[in-house]
């Protein structure tokens, strides 16, 4: 899989503010900002993000997957903070 074909995944099913896919092959770190993770713990984040790409997961077309995932608040903050 391409990093967009990822990116293109999650922003189909999710409503994003922004989305960043890096790595090759089937190795991808995920940034996702969006306001779905507001009131959710980093687990639960996690998951949704996860849901997004499961059967690609499930096939092996994705071997591992690093997620970030913020609401616009927390994005706001980590990004003066230059963390991401």
């Amino acid at each position: 899989m391409t990093t967009d074909e990822v990116k293109a995944l999650i922003e189909k099913a999710m409503n994003t503010q922004e989305v960043k896919v890096t790595g090759d092959g089937s190795m991808f770190d995920v940034l996702v900002v969006s306001k779905q993770f507001e009131g959710l713990t980093p687990v639960k984040k996690q998951q949704l993000v996860y849901a997004t790409v499961n059967p690609q997961i499930t096939s092996g077309d994705i071997h591992a997957l690093t997620i970030k995932a913020y609401t616009p608040a927390e994005w706001l903050t980590a990004s003066k903070l230059q963390i991401g």
